[in-house]
């Protein structure tokens, strides 16, 4: 991680499937959104090993979410939490998907961070969902097996590919955005 906790490692348990982003990945997308989210309000779904919303809590997110379906996981990170003294992080064992469903416009984060499990598809739903928790002007990052187009109302900002994995920025356009460039 950077921040905060930089050089802190995380203990990640092994569970088939999980593909923590990696440090490069996750330099590149902090180097994007710039190196100080102070006050952001971040929501790490599908959080996995939770190193997309501790990196965004270490740069000084006000608050953070991470949701986690897994037992064995949403455990580790509450631990992870609870080692690093991070009040402003919330774990949550739940489904990202009803999660994000149910909490919509009402939640308005800051930036949203999707990376689901490769084997079950879901990058147009959680995307769909994930707009509803941004305001005009948010963020959404994505990680998915191939790169994808920007749905209305997105803009795709930056996107790259590490490995077998394209990871996208996206950006909510707001009311004076027509989607095309000046």
């Amino acid at each position: 991680m950077g921040g905060q906790w930089k050089r802190t490692p995380l203990n990640v348990p092994l569970i088939d499937g999980l593909r923590p982003t990696s440090g490069r990945v996750r330099e590149t997308l902090f180097n994007w959104l710039g190196q100080d989210l102070s006050g952001w309000r971040v929501l790490d779904a599908f959080a996995g090993s939770g190193a997309l919303g501790l990196e965004a809590a270490s740069r000084g997110a006000g608050s953070v979410v991470l949701l986690e379906q897994h037992p064995v996981l949403a455990k580790a990170l509450r631990d992870v939490v609870q080692r690093l003294k991070a009040p402003q992080v919330a774990v949550h064992q739940t489904d990202a998907l009803t999660w994000m469903a149910q909490a919509g416009a009402r939640a308005a984060f800051d930036l949203v961070c999707l990376d689901p499990p490769f084997a079950q598809q879901w990058f147009d739903r959680a995307l769909a969902l994930a707009i509803d928790c941004v305001p005009p002007g948010g963020w959404i990052y994505l990680e998915s097996p191939t790169p994808m187009q920007a749905p209305e109302p997105l803009t795709l900002r930056r996107q790259g590919q590490a490995g077998q994995v394209a990871f996208h920025l996206f950006q909510r356009k707001d009311a004076t955005d027509s989607g095309t460039p000046a």
